[in-house]
């Protein structure tokens, strides 16, 4: 392996040629760079100066790696600067993932704030459901994974990003009915649940708010994903328990309600590996609860 030390002191006799003009120049007295470059030539196998003359020459094997030599210690000089940076985290790249309801809220400013923060930390955004999100931190293929409400692992952290309510979306034939409507006067409506896999789920949560009001909803219709259910009551298929943020965006076809009844809420967490010691995690996470903090 080349020993960029002595390649340091090869580049300064190659650039003097001299050695009394080149020890100057790095601090060091003048036999122990002779050494060290003769030394170096050992370990290349390679004699890179003609000193058979009063003043010495770069050998053909010299020149070649005077050619080279600025170039190599200045990738080695910007690798030891990069990850500096990464070790700071100031730069590299943080993966992210979140249930596609987080879209609307604190995260997407957080995520903002964040990329403005940090404009060197590459950010990596993908939308899955909890059990994607969960499969994904364990195998390590994401670094924060934004739930709803909560991944349990015994690998896993979690921390509370945001609690509210949760409201109704419903279709704008609903518009007569006022804020708050009492929940079990819907109970022949269709419920629009989601998602359709894997169960149980955010629509089991929904199914057991229905229980707790006293009823089960007369008709289901499962969809996917959030952007499908909240598409499906845009077209008057049904009505969708939604959290409270979901209701500050609006959509056409879509109206928002408040609802009397009980009401747990749901919060949404920041869940990272307990071994994921990254500074950009932590960073993220900070920035996160304060922006949550001030918010709420």
């Amino acid at each position: 392996m080349m020993d960029f030390k002595r390649l340091s002191y090869f580049l300064a006799v190659a650039e003097e040629l001299h050695f009394g003009r080149a020890s100057a120049r790095l601090g060091i007295a003048q036999p122990p760079l002779s050494r060290q470059i003769a030394q170096f030539e050992k370990e290349i196998g390679a004699t890179l100066f003609d000193r058979s003359r009063s003043q010495i020459r770069l050998t053909q094997a010299g020149e070649l790696l005077l050619e080279r030599a600025r170039e190599i210690l200045e990738r080695v000089d910007q690798t030891e600067r990069e990850v500096m940076r990464i070790g700071q985290g100031v730069a590299g790249r943080l993966r992210i993932a979140f249930v596609g309801t987080a879209t609307f809220g604190v995260l997407p400013n957080v995520i903002k704030t964040f990329r403005a923060a940090h404009p060197d930390i590459e950010l990596a955004l993908s939308a899955m459901n909890n059990a994607e999100l969960k499969r994904a931190l364990i195998q390590r293929e994401i670094d924060i994974a934004v739930a709803r409400p909560s991944i349990e692992d015994i690998e896993l952290k979690s921390q509370t990003l945001i609690e509210e309510p949760l409201a109704l979306a419903m279709p704008d034939s609903y518009a007569g009915m006022q804020s708050p409507v009492k929940l079990s006067d819907l109970k022949d409506a269709t419920f629009v649940l989601f998602p359709r896999r894997p169960r149980p789920s955010y629509a089991d949560d929904v199914l057991d708010i229905c229980k707790r009001n006293g009823f089960v909803p007369a008709s289901q219709l499962m969809a996917q994903d959030f952007l499908t259910a909240i598409s499906l009551v845009s077209v008057g298929a049904g009505v969708c328990v939604v959290p409270q943020s979901v209701a500050h965006n609006e959509r056409p076809g879509v109206i928002y309600r408040d609802f009397d009844g009980e009401n747990p809420g749901t919060k949404l967490s920041l869940n990272y590996r307990r071994d994921n010691r990254s500074p950009h995690v932590f960073g993220f996470l900070a920035l996160a609860g304060k922006m949550a903090h001030l918010v709420g």
